[in-house]
């Protein structure tokens, strides 16, 4: 990380105020933080720049994600959202959402000698999820199971500084080079390591779904390699193929398999898989 911890950017104190704030995330060019004021509870998040090393070239684009995802939720309708910028980056209010993510939610399916199985009620609060994006026309690009946060309503779908399928403001834009390479389908794989860009699609958003949902219930990553390969050598293995196999049981993992289809246009829509699960 470039610097110490940013605190809150005075433009978002005088906005809400605080009553407390606690550093919920801490990593490489971006920040969250839990907030309560007197108007309730929000998530705050802060983008920077990161700078060159020896490991990693420099990141300037994520001091722009949180902008650019504040410009996505208001694209989408959302009402209780703020972004701007701040001297090092920009930074968005958005409301918080309290619940547990879908890998500490499975923790005990994953629990050497569980008998417990992945309740098909949660895979289809995410199905849910998605497919409240789908419809509009938009693309996620970041699936993930730590973007699903299961409420005591419903589950909802978070980080979203990555989406396609709408206008972005063309200053806070950046190309889309990939995600967390563990649920990159094969044709978003194949694409970053060919030029080093990809266009998410909702097909991908499937497969990144069914990877989720297969790792979160069984502690295995959908595509084998090495714990410390390279992202280049993940993503080789993607492209090739290497995937393991489905071991959930029932109709979920019948499901799961389907979405890891290599090839998109075999897989279900987000609205197949959740008449499936009902």
């Amino acid at each position: 990380m470039s610097g110490p911890t940013p605190e809150l950017p005075l433009v978002v104190l005088d906005a809400l105020m605080p009553t407390a704030q606690r550093l919920v995330l801490d990593r490489r060019g971006s920040t969250v933080w839990e907030v309560e004021s007197h108007r309730g509870r929000y998530a705050v998040k802060l983008g920077y720049p990161i700078e060159a090393t020896p490991e990693w070239p420099a990141q300037p684009w994520t001091a722009l994600a949180p902008a650019r995802e504040g410009a996505v939720l208001h694209r989408l309708g959302s009402d209780e959202i703020a972004y701007g910028e701040w001297e090092r980056g920009t930074w968005n209010i958005q409301p918080w959402h309290e619940g547990s993510d879908l890998y500490r939610l499975w923790e005990p399916c994953r629990a050497e000698g569980s008998s417990v199985e992945p309740h098909s009620s949660v895979a289809l609060g995410c199905v849910e999820a998605l497919a409240g994006l789908h419809p509009k026309g938009w693309a996620h690009g970041d699936v993930q199971p730590a973007h699903f946060i299961i409420g005591p309503e419903r589950t909802h779908l978070i980080d979203l500084a990555l989406a396609r399928g709408g206008h972005v403001p063309e200053g806070y834009d950046f190309p889309f080079r990939g995600c967390l390479v563990h649920y990159e389908a094969p044709e978003i794989a194949r694409s970053v390591l060919a030029s080093g860009e990809a266009e998410p699609t909702q097909a991908a958003d499937v497969y990144a779904l069914g990877a989720s949902l297969l790792i979160s219930a069984t502690g295995w990553r959908a595509v084998e390699y090495p714990d410390d390969a390279s992202r280049r050598v993940q993503r080789k293995a993607i492209v090739d193929g290497h995937r393991r196999p489905v071991t959930v049981p029932g109709e979920l993992g019948r499901l799961i398999d389907a979405m890891l289809s290599p090839a998109p246009e075999e897989r279900p829509t987000i609205y197949d898989v959740g008449k499936a699960l009902i």
